[in-house]
């Protein structure tokens, strides 16, 4: 292009509005907030991990006597934060390698009607589209694997998701193990970075950033937000968040 012609291009009305554009996505990008949400016990008004197993145990689908006692034993290990993430994973996950895809599916929306859309109420809901309609990125952040949440997630309205990752064979079925680092405790940093470099983003770039969390399991990532909000938390994560004073609210009715 000829000198001259430059000269015209860069006077001319469409690149002063692609200029334009170019500035408001800038500060636009720049003024966007970060809102995570952990779902178990936060957006939901119960645990989609420990439901699910229930729900395939009263299916018939798992032996009753051999998985109820463990279902229990890693759900109170849970909540007392000792729970060994890579033993839980082992025992969660074994059940999706045993079935064909279709099947799984037919079982997860069965799931949904009977266990998790009861467990959706409308505060948590209305919280959410908030966030969402005021320009938010936002994300759910979940140790649970993201067979069971995606769905979930998609169902609040939430574009993205950071959970444990079930591990896959090359025709898209699982193994039966995790792969990367479980979305927990501290993997729950480290998988939301990695979700943000994928993006273009740092945690400490954004004006605000949310962490919503019930659960003393999540102190970590809390730490890591400048805006923690404890939701109906446990007893441990009440007593931090008072001490520290986090926000606390409530989404149950």
């Amino acid at each position: 292009m000829a000198r001259t012609q430059v000269s015209r291009f860069l006077a001319s009305p469409p690149f002063a509005i692609l200029c334009a554009f170019r500035a408001f996505a800038v500060k636009l990008h720049e003024a966007m907030d970060l809102v995570l949400f952990d779902l178990d016990n936060t957006l939901l008004a119960g645990d989609s991990d420990y439901e699910w197993a229930q729900f395939l145990i009263d299916e018939g689908v798992l032996d009753r006597a051999t998985y109820e006692a463990a279902n229990d034993r890693f759900y109170e290990e849970y909540k007392a934060g000792t729970l060994d993430i890579y033993e839980f994973l082992a025992f969660q996950l074994a059940p999706l390698a045993r079935y064909p895809r279709p099947t799984l599916d037919a079982w997860h929306e069965k799931f949904m009607e009977a266990k998790i859309r009861p467990m959706m109420g409308d505060r948590a809901r209305r919280l959410v589209a908030a966030h969402v309609e005021r320009g938010a990125l936002v994300a759910i952040v979940t140790a649970t694997n993201s067979f069971v949440t995606g769905p979930i997630a998609r169902e609040f309205g939430v574009e993205h998701l950071v959970a444990t990752e079930p591990e896959r064979n090359g025709d898209g079925s699982f193994t039966g193990g995790v792969a990367g680092t479980p979305c927990f405790r501290e993997g729950k940093i480290a998988r939301v970075e990695a979700w943000l470099e994928s993006r273009g983003h740092q945690l400490d770039e954004f004006p605000a950033s949310w962490f919503y969390s019930d659960s003393r399991n999540d102190v970590p990532l809390l730490e890591r937000v400048s805006r923690p909000v404890a939701v109906d938390p446990d007893p441990r994560l009440a007593e931090i968040a008072t001490a520290r004073g986090w926000e606390i609210m409530s989404l149950r009715s």
